[in-house]
């Protein structure tokens, strides 16, 4: 048998580099990287011997570059991904909210942390963290309640085998998530003689399952039996590539489809059947729909609150869900097909044959569809009352009328405050991947590091990040790693000064304005500051300005797009206006006792919704 004698670094970076999607390209579009003492010397010199297959990309935050990493695999359909690799102690614990948002959304990352020397020899080293109660124990631990699979590298033959599992269930439909391989500083450079065929080139398969009939059978049964059936596009429409049998298998069947956050943009926005989004921060005509609907086809989504409205929103339908994972498939008491949603589609199409949904009901789901498209149009278009400030709403008008040519082509970043919820009812995509919005973590600070690595996967797109003034405090640094990479982005930033969106459900739910807008924080005497966002952005070598009104943020986004490198836009908003139109319930428990009134009216409201929910009827 042939050997290479490498060291487990070496063979690692070797293996990642040799693998192929089935179109040829590799499957590792790079490895950001951070260097400490725990993979400077290991990690780092191997990534610098493969430097020129397997790139390396420096950033300036562990979360953040996992962010990238992620999102970069989520512009690719999961098809393909990146790695990460940090030292230990802090970048290796910076990397555990990445992860969990990787492991909510289903998405592919390779999480390479440093750890601890195995042979204890000269413990406990800078950043080590010790248990007086179990001497193994390290700070990566932290990462195995959110990794699909974990493994501790502590000998040079385990990568034999734990290298081919992490890659399984990187390219997995139903176990896709973060995977972890923690490597010991001292193991990254032992030597080991490697089997030279452990580093061919090969092809990875993507696994994903084909239904049972006896699923499909059944499925077929209840929606022969209902007369408004309704569809739940998710994000495993994207993932499995299925847009296209989600568009004829709705087409053939007359079913309205309305998208989830994920799973927004498998249809063009203007498709006939297209309702808009599902849930608390989705259409009303979606909403309407799917209330009143009989049967319920959930194909590839997880089914969370904001879809269901709290479990409030299918009431009166029998549900089906299609979903590559048991676990997604079998919620909410489902009819479960476990496959994948093209696969899935495509043969349920075929056992229903020639039928149909009830005409009327088809008609309805037309005109539900064009009316909410009218409702965008105004939305979006109405000019702002004199003396206030713009809303959401507004914003998103501008920048998608600011390209008069193919406004349908940017792709869309966003994660968490009011914009997902606005961007879901009034963003116009015609293309899958035009919508990249992180809302099954909402994590704040996703937003600039994810448009990297959505810019890194789809150069030749203009990528906008949109993003409010709390978000970008939060994580801006990557803004930096755009001018370094060249990854040019279109930054809108909207500051309303704090915590607008948290500010108006505290209020919502009784609370007194408090500790979200910075004008209602503790304050020094110098009061809260200031911020100069645009000189802020000019400092990180973007280029920047601020406007005062919409007419001014459309012109200076024409200047954006016409810029050379990424370019940041920055408009102040009202805290207290959004988007009225859309929208259903969502539970968010209320204080049973308090001396405020407002908060025991709210919690009056709060217990009738949870009645009513439960089928109790004052």
């Amino acid at each position: 048998m042939n050997v290479v004698r490498l060291t487990v670094a070496q063979a690692l970076v070797r293996y990642l580099a040799a693998l192929r999607t089935d179109n040829g390209e590799p499957l590792f579009g790079g490895v950001f990287a951070i260097f400490g003492h725990g993979n400077v010397a290991g990690m780092g010199e191997a990534l610098y011997r493969h430097r020129e297959t397997l790139p390396t990309y420096r950033a300036h935050n562990e979360q953040a570059m996992a962010h990238s990493a992620i999102a970069y695999a989520k512009a690719h359909m999961r098809r393909r991904m990146m790695a990460v690799t940090t030292s230990i102690g802090p970048g290796a614990t910076n990397l555990v909210t990445a992860a969990a948002l990787a492991h909510v959304n289903r998405l592919p990352v390779l999480l390479l942390p440093g750890d601890i020397f195995v042979s204890r020899a000269p413990d406990p080293v800078l950043q080590q963290v010790e248990d007086s109660q179990d001497g193994g124990a390290s700070a990566n631990d932290a990462l195995k309640a959110v990794s699909r699979y974990f493994d501790r590298i502590v000998h040079p033959a385990q990568l034999l085998s734990a290298l081919p599992r992490a890659i399984r269930v990187l390219t997995d439909a139903a176990s896709c998530g973060p995977v972890t391989l923690a490597l010991p500083q001292d193991v990254q450079a032992m030597a080991y003689d490697y089997p030279a065929s452990f580093f061919e080139p090969r092809t990875i398969e993507f696994h994903a399952p084909a239904a049972l009939p006896r699923e499909i059978e059944r499925a077929a049964a209840m929606l022969r039996d209902s007369r408004e059936p309704f569809i739940v596009s998710g994000g495993g429409v994207l993932y499995g590539l299925a847009s296209d049998a989600l568009r004829d298998f709705a087409h053939k069947h007359g079913m309205p489809v309305a998208e989830t956050q994920a799973g927004k943009g498998a249809l063009a926005w203007d498709d006939a059947l297209n309702v808009g989004g599902i849930g608390v921060t989705g259409s009303s005509s979606a909403n309407e729909l799917a209330h009143a609907s009989d049967c319920v086809l959930a194909v590839g989504t997880r089914l969370q609150d904001f879809t269901t409205g709290s479990n409030t929103l299918f009431t009166e339908a029998r549900l089906v869900a299609i979903n590559a994972n048991s676990f997604d498939a079998l919620k909410q008491n489902a009819a479960a097909i476990e496959a994948d949603a093209r696969l899935a589609l495509d043969a349920l199409s075929q056992a229903l044959g020639d039928w149909r949904a009830s005409p009327q009901w088809t008609t309805r789901a037309h005109r539900a569809a064009n009316d909410w498209r009218e409702t965008v149009a105004h939305v979006t278009n109405t000019p702002v009352p004199d003396g206030r400030l713009p809303r959401e709403a507004d914003v998103i008008g501008a920048v998608q009328r600011s390209d008069d040519a193919s406004p349908a082509g940017d792709i869309v970043v966003c994660a968490a405050g009011t914009l997902p919820a606005d961007l879901q009812k009034l963003w116009r995509t015609s293309a899958p991947g035009g919508y990249h919005v992180e809302y099954g973590y909402s994590c704040m600070g996703y937003e600039i590091a994810g448009g990297v690595g959505v810019k890194l996967a789809r150069p030749e797109r203009e990528v906008i990040v949109i993003v409010g003034d709390g978000s970008y405090l939060m994580m801006n640094s990557e803004l930096a790693t755009s001018v370094m990479l060249g990854a040019k982005l279109i930054v809108v930033l909207l500051d309303n000064r704090g915590y607008g969106c948290i500010n108006r459900l505290q209020q919502a739910c009784g609370g007194a304005p408090f500790n979200n807008l910075l004008d209602d924080c503790k304050q020094g005497s110098l009061g809260a500051p200031r911020i100069d966002f645009a000189m802020h952005a000019r400092s990180m070598g973007a280029l920047a300005e601020h406007v005062a009104n919409i007419d001014e943020l459309e012109a200076a986004m024409k200047r954006a797009r016409a810029a050379d490198r990424s370019y940041l836009i920055s408009i102040d908003t009202d805290p207290a206006r959004t988007t009225e139109e859309g929208g259903w319930w969502w539970e968010v428990a209320v204080p049973e006792v308090s001396d405020r009134d407002a908060v025991m009216s709210a919690r009056a409201d709060y217990e009738r919704a949870v009645k009513a929910r439960n089928g109790i009827h004052d």
